[in-house]
């Protein structure tokens, strides 16, 4: 953590060097001939440039070879099926259900604050997969990109440089908790979109009744694209008001501030960046968190086996 804080330091440092030589040259151009200023940028932005993926190599894109969690822990293919599946997913129409009530009693805090006991049920989760080390829940900020964010459809990003939990800041309440733990999941060097929802899951799962109800919404909206028309219009069926109601506010966040077309370009970016870092599957990862669930061994409190 303490490399990881001096590598930070040293990014901002870079950044802020950068910016201020690139001033004093276009600053020098009124004096000096306007082609040599703009070699001088030309040149010193290739060799920054070079040092910052070296930065984010180092802080963020190595994060894609660590071992995978199906290697990590006792999972079995033979229990993902599409029955399971269904299951699962009835299971989290029950959850939500029971849970919506207290939830929303209770309540989900100020969006800028940090949930004490979701970050110790994320601690816990992290060293439950196999984490080693400790991690410092980040504190969710908005930033500049917020406008692309909402319009683009993203609920939230790790900063790969600076480290920083940035949340889109039309999120809803119930919604929260799992982009915060996901985000969350990436700082603790978790990389794969899918593994980071399974350890924000089980971080959730196991942390106040409100963070519950925001794990099982979550992966019931994963599970439905995974199971056929009629089940998925069997567990519709089976919804709370109170759950239909929130499920409904997402939609119509969605259709409030989406733009299609920046939402499709941004994420056929992201797919492709994605595959290029060695996850096959591209931005389809992120459902992925529902064969994780499946496959893997639990305690009865949602702790998974590890191999031996």
């Amino acid at each position: 953590l303490m490399l990881t804080g001096w590598l930070v330091l040293a990014g901002r440092l870079m950044l802020t060097g950068w910016l201020v030589l690139a001033g004093r040259d276009l600053v020098r151009a009124s004096r000096d001939a306007w082609w040599r200023s703009v070699a001088r940028i030309a040149l010193r932005t290739l060799a920054w440039s070079a040092a910052a993926y070296l930065v984010f190599l180092v802080m963020w894109g190595f994060n894609y070879r660590r071992v995978r969690l199906v290697d990590k822990l006792e999972f079995s293919g033979d229990t993902v099926t599409s029955e399971s599946a269904v299951a699962l997913g009835g299971q989290a129409v029950e959850q939500m259900n029971d849970l919506h009530q207290p939830a929303h009693e209770r309540g989900w805090g100020s969006a800028d604050t940090i949930d004490r006991a979701l970050a110790e049920a994320f601690d816990g989760a992290v060293r439950d997969t196999g984490g080693e080390r400790a991690v410092v829940a980040g504190l969710p900020k908005h930033s500049l990109l917020d406008w692309y964010f909402r319009r683009a459809a993203v609920s939230g990003m790790t900063d790969p440089f600076f480290l920083e939990t940035l949340v889109a800041s039309d999120v809803l309440p119930f919604e929260r908790p799992m982009v915060l733990a996901h985000e969350w999941s990436h700082l603790a060097g978790i990389a794969h979109e899918g593994e980071a929802n399974f350890v924000a899951w089980i971080a959730c799962v196991r942390a106040t009744p409100s963070d519950r109800y925001s794990a099982w919404l979550s992966l019931y909206q994963d599970v439905l694209p995974s199971i056929s028309r009629g089940d998925r219009a069997a567990l519709i069926g089976r919804l709370g008001p109170g759950p239909r109601e929130d499920l409904q506010a997402i939609r119509d966040r969605f259709a409030r501030n989406v733009s299609p077309r920046v939402s499709a370009v941004g994420w056929k970016v992201y797919d492709s960046y994605l595959k290029a870092n060695r996850v096959e599957s591209g931005v389809a990862s992120y459902a992925e968190v529902v064969r994780l669930i499946l496959g893997v061994r639990f305690t009865g409190d949602w702790t998974p086996l590890r191999r031996p």
